[in-house]
């Protein structure tokens, strides 16, 4: 399952120079140098330093530097070792041991031991945003010595060693807890960790600061000796922090200005496909819309939206088209055959005509109210939905309004037509892809889960089937089964995998190392002098 990377090395102000393929796996730069201190510019603040509470992007980029996993997955996909050194599956894939890595010290000198596994993945498993659905198999956790954990699970869960990285799933300090009231917990805002990084400080407003950690495990590691994340309050403060030298490196930088900043001599723009997150621009029907209810107008307005103009006059080159909402790196899993309704407004006019929606004498079908997911490549991707189903004879009506708004006007007052909506779809179907179609939604409610309000019986077990299926060539013949049923009822669809574009200055080196991206540890991270 390779990570596909990408290195831009343009002139001019849009994607149109010269491209340079860089290789699928993470390599590292020759003869690192140590010292200095890596600045990173963060667009917005995270509300904590631990992802226990909230997963947010903006948690991870800084907790990951602080705060390690059992393991870590390279551009493979392929599991490494972190805090444990081995792992091993009961061949009913009921029960996972993991044996520990012995002499780690936390950040205050307590030993890491199985007790802070045990309590780290129960903790997820009561209070965790994706962890009440990733370890929801956990029965229990068993501490035989200090440096063994054993997850014992009601049912198989094929998954769980995807969800043991430092950026998904951090072991946490035990002592650090005292109650179950975690959010309570000081460490949420001055964490204790094993990682390359020390937490030192945390102005509000404005910055958190890490020193290197001397007593490091990896004995040679890190190269800096620190590490500061600057907030800023849009792309446009990150794109001059980084022009200016201010700055080592951002994930913030507005796309518009990415071609101009890459023709700069002292700076790169990196574009990746996130392999773990797998982000995506989901597009959903309401199907309670007796319109919409409709497969074949489904069908017509999926061949009403032109991808590749999304691709370069939103996305600037930066990303991938996409159908199936299981992601392509699954390459065992993935199918798009299913999906392929390419832009053809034509097809799509004859299909509304056939659907009884012809247009009438003002040249209107019917009207649509789209909602979306507050953000600008979103917004201008709704105004682009709109003047091409305009185009078709549908009049769409955009309704705006902040992430709060969003969320209560699509998931609880339902409150639109179409929807476009940003989805993690994650290291596997089940924890990732399964809560768009999965009809608990519609009883339910939660964010981000069956937006559509599809029921599809049959789709559920395939679901609670793959969940639990230990044979991978099973598992992967029921999500290709999944495919071929939503891909003809297409209740939603990707429209494009979302990139994630790291700009940065020359002089610092090596930040990607893993498949987390921008949310790598950079344990390995090195700075020319």
């Amino acid at each position: 399952m390779a990570l596909d990377r990408r290195t831009f090395l343009l002139a001019g102000t849009a994607l149109g120079g010269s491209v340079l393929l860089g290789g699928s796996a993470f390599g590292q730069s020759s003869s690192p140098q140590r010292g200095g201190v890596a600045t990173f510019v963060a667009v917005g603040e995270p509300t904590t330093l631990v992802p226990l509470l909230d997963s947010n992007t903006r948690t991870r980029d800084i907790s990951t530097k602080i705060l390690e996993g059992l393991v870590r997955f390279d551009s493979e996909f392929n599991a490494q070792p972190v805090l444990a050194t081995d792992w091993q599956v009961s061949e009913d894939g009921l029960r996972h041991t993991f044996k520990l890595r012995q002499g780690v010290k936390w950040h205050d000198g307590a030993d890491f031991t199985s007790e802070d596994v045990k309590f780290t993945l129960l903790a997820y498993k009561a209070v965790g945003p994706r962890g009440r659905i990733t370890f929801a198999n956990i029965k229990e956790i068993e501490t035989p010595d200090a440096h063994t954990a054993i997850v014992v699970l009601s049912k198989p869960t094929p998954y769980l060693l995807r969800a043991l990285t430092g950026g998904e799933t951090p072991i946490l300090p035990a002592h650090a807890y005292p109650s179950d009231d975690y959010a309570s917990s000081a460490n949420g805002s001055a964490p204790i960790g094993t990682g390359p990084f020390k937490f030192e400080e945390w102005q509000r407003g404005s910055f958190v600061r890490l020193s290197r950690n001397p007593d490091y495990w990896q004995p040679d590691l890190p190269y800096l000796d620190g590490f500061v994340a600057r907030f800023a309050s849009d792309g446009a403060a990150a794109a001059v922090a980084i022009e200016t030298g201010e700055a080592d490196y951002t994930t913030g930088v507005p796309l518009a200005e990415i071609g101009r900043l890459a023709a700069l001599p002292d700076i790169e723009v990196d574009v990746y496909t996130d392999a773990y997150l797998n982000n995506a621009q989901v597009f959903e029907y309401k199907l309670e819309n007796e319109i919409l209810a409709k497969t074949e107008v489904r069908h017509a307005l999926a061949q009403a939206i032109d991808r590749q103009f999304i691709i370069d006059n939103i996305y600037y080159g930066t990303a991938k088209a996409a159908g199936s909402n299981i992601p392509a790196v699954f390459t065992a899993y993935n199918d798009e055959a299913p999906f392929q309704y390419p832009y053809d407004p034509a097809k799509a006019a004859t299909l509304l005509d056939a659907a009884g929606y012809p247009k009438g004498a003002d040249g209107t079908r019917f009207s649509l109210k789209l909602t979306f997911l507050p953000g600008d490549t979103f917004k201008k991707t709704a105004e682009y939905i709109r003047s091409s189903f305009g185009e078709l004879g549908v009049k769409v009506d955009i309704v705006d309004g902040d992430l709060a708004t969003f969320i209560k006007r699509v998931y609880t007052d339902r409150d639109f037509d179409i929807n476009i909506n940003g989805i993690s779809r994650l290291f596997d179907p089940t924890a990732g892809v399964q809560r768009l179609y999965w009809s608990d939604g519609i009883k339910n409610i939660s964010p981000y889960v069956n937006a559509a309000h599809y029921n599809n019986p049959e789709v559920d077990d395939l679901f609670r089937s793959a969940a639990v299926e230990v044979d991978e060539t099973k598992r992967a013949e029921t999500f290709k089964r999944i495919q071929v049923i939503v891909g003809k009822e297409l209740p939603n669809f990707s429209i494009i995998a979302l990139p994630t574009v790291i700009a940065r200055n020359v002089r610092i080196n090596d930040i990607v190392t893993t498949i987390d991206i921008a949310s790598s540890d950079l344990a390995k991270a090195w700075k020319q002098s």
